[in-house]
This record gives structure tokens, C-alpha cells and sequence, in this order.
């Protein structure tokens, strides 16, 4: 085998790369989600205190009533903006993590398969049928790979549609 010390090196960095790139935009999605729940929660007890303030003013129950009922007519709008907001920070996450996934696992495969080929080129006389073997192995392993990859983007892609189905009824 010729598989060096500098290629074992090269695609252990490589695969450093990746993991630091998907960790660093795993975080980034985390803070969005952290800074997006901050600003609900402020808004809601910014807006709970004023409600309170409100009722308290109320000289009698019709006015109670009637405070609380223009109170809760803007909730479902804030229910669907946060909706939205939330649906936009996990798509973009799971966007940027399967581009930066798919990028990396095409590097490994490609790493793999050159070492496996390399390998081969020098296996000794008489091991024609491994080597056939091994070789419709990675075949049949790159296209299992293919198939998962289309099953998760259509299952993706389903999600989004059921949910971008959803948003406009819950506007209604």
C-alpha cells in the first residue's frame, strides 16, 4: 500500500476543517435561536407588564373585558412572526449544514476512493477478483450514499412545503 503518512495527514486535516466549519455554523444557528428567544421573552414580559398595567386601570369588569379582548387580538400575529422567524433560522441552519456536509463527505469519498484505487493498482497477482469485488463495493456504496442523499432532500423538502402550507392558515 502507498497510502503515505502525508495523505493520512492531509485528509485527518481535512476532516478538521470540516468539523470546525460545521461546529462553527452549528453555534451561529444556536445564537440566532438564543437572540430570537431573548427578544420574545423581553417582548413578552415588556408587554405583560403594560396588559397588567391596563386591566388595573379598568373601572369595572365591562372595561376589563373589553382591555383584555384588544389585548389578545395581536398574539396570533406575534405567534406566526415567531413561527416564521424560528422556521427561518432552522432552514438556514439546515441549509448551510447539509451544503457544508455534502461538501465534506464528497471529500472523504473522493480521499477514499483514491487510496482504495491507489491500493489496488498494487495488489499482487491473482487478486483480480477482489479487486472487482472492492471496486463493485465502492460502486454499490457510492450509490446507496446518492440514494440517501435524494431521500433526505425530498423529505426536506416536504417538511418545508407542509410548513410553508401551515404558515399562511395560522395568519388567517
Amino acid at each position: 500500500m502507498n497510502y503515505s503518512n502525508e495523505q493520512f495527514i492531509a485528509a485527518q486535516k481535512t476532516s478538521l476543517q470540516a468539523f470546525t466549519a460545521l461546529s462553527e455554523k452549528a453555534f451561529a444557528s444556536f445564537e440566532k435561536l438564543v437572540e430570537l428567544n431573548m427578544a420574545a421573552s423581553k417582548a413578552i414580559f415588556s408587554e405583560s407588564i403594560a396588559s397588567l398595567e391596563a386591566l388595573s386601570s379598568a373601572k369595572d369588569f365591562q372595561a376589563a373585558l373589553a382591555v383584555q379582548s384588544e389585548l389578545s387580538k395581536p398574539l396570533a400575529d406575534k405567534a406566526s412572526s415567531y413561527s416564521r422567524s424560528l422556521y427561518e433560522i432552522i432552514s438556514g441552519a439546515t441549509a448551510e449544514l447539509t451544503k457544508t456536509l455534502e461538501s465534506s463527505t464528497a471529500e472523504s469519498q473522493k480521499s477514499v476512493t483514491v487510496f482504495l484505487e491507489d491500493s489496488l493498482k498494487n495488489a499482487p497477482a491473482g487478486s483480480e477478483a477482489a479487486v472487482a469485488a472492492i471496486k463493485s463495493a465502492m460502486t454499490a456504496g457510492t450509490s446507496v450514499v446518492e440514494s440517501a442523499k435524494k431521500a433526505s432532500k425530498q423529505a426536506a423538502q416536504l417538511v418545508e412545503s407542509n410548513i410553508k402550507a401551515v404558515a399562511p392558515a395560522k395568519a388567517e
